[in-house]
């Protein structure tokens, strides 16, 4: 178990029990939903509700502690911010797996063919993993 409490005070947040757990929990599994991330959290705060996991999942994303990732066509997951990478989901069993891919020439061809200034790139490849095929 890592110990978070100064890298949340780095982020500017209270290093609560319950924020320490969740980051225990994204640590652990990686890629959380909400209600896997909920389930994890009663079985050690029996009376933490699902609003107060809400609570601190946005301020831990507006700190920059966590973010959020957005799959196409299902729940986002949550995970620990780390630097730059894309994502892999499989379409059978939902396991999502970060790939460290460069997008800045994607970028680059996105901006100049569009005008359009681009500050932030997400990519997420859908398919089957290993163990599905």
């Amino acid at each position: 178990m890592n110990n978070f409490t100064d890298i949340l005070r780095a982020h500017h947040l209270k290093a609560t029990p319950q924020r320490l757990e969740i980051a225990n929990t994204l640590y652990s599994h990686g890629h959380v939903n909400i209600e896997d991330l909920y389930e994890t959290m009663l079985k050690k705060f029996n009376s933490i509700s699902l609003a107060t996991i809400y609570k601190n999942i946005n301020l831990m994303i507006e700190n920059a502690f966590i973010q959020e990732v957005k799959i196409p066509n299902t729940k986002s997951v949550y995970e620990l911010t780390k630097e730059a990478h894309s994502h892999l989901v499989c379409d059978n069993c939902g396991h999502v797996e970060d790939i460290s891919l460069d997008l800045s020439a994607v970028s680059a061809l996105a901006s100049h063919s569009t005008e359009f200034e681009i500050n932030k790139a997400d990519l997420v490849f859908s398919g089957l993993c290993k163990k599905c095929q």
